[in-house]
């Protein structure tokens, strides 16, 4: 490589940063092949020079994951040490840059399956997610099957890097040890302070070590954020770290509470009848259930031609209460139990996957619980599976019925049912849902998480027939789900509380998608949230709603006369204009209300759309881009508006976190 002797001392240095080099085009590979399998999510907007911008900004989170993962090996090549020209050693140093590497691509190749479901890189939350659940070896057996090219490019890219890989190729009579040591050591110490910088982000002291969020000055949308990272970055830097972190918006609180106030007492209702009703209050949390799938909350799309797969939810809606734009607070089934049942977003992190989940939280059941209800909580699947049986207790039900305990009721089919990787089918454990809630004394609430719906998009045998493959491969499961949705309610329509009871029926999530204005970055946030009170009145409200607001609102029907927390609000009883929904994505709130979507990364909003501009195409804070500028004004005020509204309620998320105030006293 080098003729003079001592410039061949600088071997070793010149080799690590060879092969150093050699992962930057490593990892820009796995970029392009995360964008390429969820081109779809990604399309909207995508120039050549914009894809450019992302890939050269993902070069500084390549930089740092690169860094990070290869100190052992940067450290084991320069090692002031001139035993070390072996043979031997040189096979531990190409072993050791080979297995930590190879994980990397692998974590990289994987999370692009992953992202459909999460619109994010996977974070370090996922060992405790998934924490409780037997089954994940079959489930990278499957996914690595089902996307079996992944794997042959992961083995073509190895191969490639094991091939281009170099050593030192010195040999001892090269050099004296002490001149080697020396320049060993010099190279270490050189290279330090480029190391250091490159793990921050940059050389100054100004420059703070860069987090998840930064990747968001890449991007002109929030789900972009995710092609700019890379999952080992984004795993390593979310290792310990404080989710929750106070921002100073309001340094009055009275100010603070008088914006937004997250406690609600009884004259907060228009209500004039206000004697506590205690009707039955019935919960349905369907997986992955998104509001895309349902033909009749899209009746307006597609000049009416949208294609359902939801008949027996379109004939329950006709009966219900719906409303004209509604969401969930987070993308995963952990988000969803929190958000629906405690009226609690997620922000940064999954809630009870934080130190915060230590609070002390109230929900229906608990608020409930207090009035002499009944409560029980079902989910088809082992107990402790996602942490649901925990967050149930702690959250007010008395009751929790999984797996084991359909498992032991003669009554029904036992593990046969058992769809051989989460959970009981749907049709079978609804039907044991009814059957249970009709032997539970009056009033009661419940909730009911199915399990169907959900990767790996298989249905029971007998309906392989009557709901084939069509569209993407979730509608199968979706009919399924539906169908035994329908059959559920034909049974609890004959049970003598049915007309006493209250019906909620949303989704956890929402999940694959085959429609452009669902795979926005607030389309994929699209839940249904159906109310059915037998007796009452059907109506599609024009309002904006969302899963938090689902306490609120059960709270207000049943004229509830006592204080509670919720974050959310009482749809029936405020009116349009002040109502709005909020979530969390890449470091980036997106906040609806105003007939406009806000987008804000904490410190600055990056985001103004109309909410009727629904594939959101026209950031209306990007005045440069031939847009006129009529009504420049009035955007001003809505987006000034906006962030004022959005900000109260962060801080008040934050403080309440971290100062563990989740309940009201009574």
């Amino acid at each position: 490589m080098m003729n003079s002797r001592p410039l061949r001392l600088l071997t070793p240095l010149a080799t690590t940063l060879y092969n150093l080099l050699l992962l930057f085009i490593v990892y820009q590979l796995a970029r392009v092949v995360y964008l390429l399998v969820n081109y779809s999510y990604f399309e909207q907007g995508l120039t050549t020079s914009h894809l450019m911008e992302m890939l050269a900004g993902g070069l500084v989170f390549d930089t740092s994951a690169i860094l990070v993962t290869n100190i052992p090996y940067i450290v084991l090549m320069l090692l002031p040490w001139h035993g070390k020209e072996t043979r031997p050693y040189r096979l531990l140093c190409r072993w050791f840059y080979l297995i930590v590497n190879g994980l990397a691509l692998a974590v990289n190749l994987c999370d692009a399956v992953y992202f459909r479901y999460t619109m994010r890189r996977t974070t370090t939350t996922i060992f405790s997610e998934f924490s409780n659940e037997g089954n994940l070896g079959f489930i990278f057996l499957t996914e690595t099957l089902r996307h079996a090219y992944l794997l042959v490019l992961f083995a073509l890219i190895m191969w490639a890097l094991y091939k281009l890989y170099r050593d030192t190729t010195l040999r001892k009579g090269d050099f004296r040890w002490w001149h080697y040591s020396l320049a060993t050591l010099l190279s270490l110490v050189a290279l330090a302070p480029f190391v250091v910088a490159g793990i921050r982000g940059g050389f100054t002291t100004a420059v703070r070590p860069i987090t998840i969020s930064n990747a968001n000055q890449y991007a002109n949308r929030p789900v972009e954020a995710a092609l700019v990272l890379n999952t080992p970055f984004s795993l390593y830097r979310t290792i310990g770290k404080a989710v929750f972190v106070v921002p100073e918006y309001y340094s009055d609180p009275q100010e603070l509470k008088s914006i937004y106030n997250p406690e609600h007492y009884p004259n907060d209702s228009t209500v004039h009848d206000t004697t506590f009703t205690k009707k039955n209050v019935v919960v349905l949390i369907v997986e992955s259930f998104g509001r895309e799938y349902i033909g009749a909350l899209n009746r307006s799309l597609d000049q009416g031609h949208y294609q359902g797969y939801t008949p027996c939810v379109d004939s329950l809606i006709s009966k219900s209460i719906t409303f004209t734009h509604s969401y969930c607070n987070g993308r995963k089934s952990i988000d969803g139990m929190p958000s629906i049942l405690s009226s609690i977003p997620m922000f940064v992190e999954p809630f009870f996957l934080t130190p915060a989940s230590m609070n002390h939280v109230s929900g229906i059941a608990s608020l409930l619980a207090d009035e002499g209800y009944q409560t029980a909580f079902f989910h088809g699947a082992q107990r402790g599976s996602m942490g649901f049986m925990a967050f149930a207790r702690s959250t007010g039900f008395q009751e929790y019925y999984g797996r084991e305990d359909y498992d032991a009721d003669k009554r029904f089919g036992g593990d046969d049912d058992f769809d051989g990787m989460w959970a009981i089918w749907d049709e079978p454990f609804l039907q044991y849902y009814a059957t249970k809630m009709s032997e539970m004394k009056e009033p009661f609430m419940t909730a009911v998480f199915t399990a169907s719906s959900h990767h790996p998009y298989v249905i029971p045998q007998q309906y392989e027939q009557v709901y084939p493959e069509e569209g993407i491969i979730i509608h199968k499961c979706i009919r399924y789900t539906d169908m035994a949705i329908g059959k559920f309610f034909q049974k609890v329509s004959k049970e003598p509380w049915f007309k006493n009871t209250i019906f909620v029926l949303t989704s956890d999530h929402t999940n694959l998608s085959d429609h452009e204005y669902y795979q926005t970055d607030l389309g994929g946030f699209c839940s249904p949230i159906i109310i059915y009170e037998p007796g009452r009145e059907p109506e599609m409200q024009d309002k904006i709603a969302q899963q938090i607001d689902i306490l609120p609102t059960v709270m207000g029907m049943l004229n509830y006369d006592k204080p509670y927390f919720a974050f959310g609000i009482d749809l029936l009883n405020t009116p349009a204009e002040d109502t709005w929904a909020v979530n969390y994505m890449n470091g980036i709130y997106q906040y609806v209300k105003h007939e406009h979507v806000l987008q804000f990364d904490g410190q600055k909003s990056i985001g103004l759309y109309a909410l009727s501009d629904s594939l959101m195409k026209d950031n209306l804070m990007s005045e440069g881009r031939g847009k006129k500028l009529e009504g420049r004004g009035e955007r001003l005020e809505v987006r000034s508006q906006m962030e004022r509204e959005l900000k109260a309620i962060i801080q008040q998320y934050m403080e309440r976190m971290t100062e563990d105030r989740l309940r009201i006293k009574n």
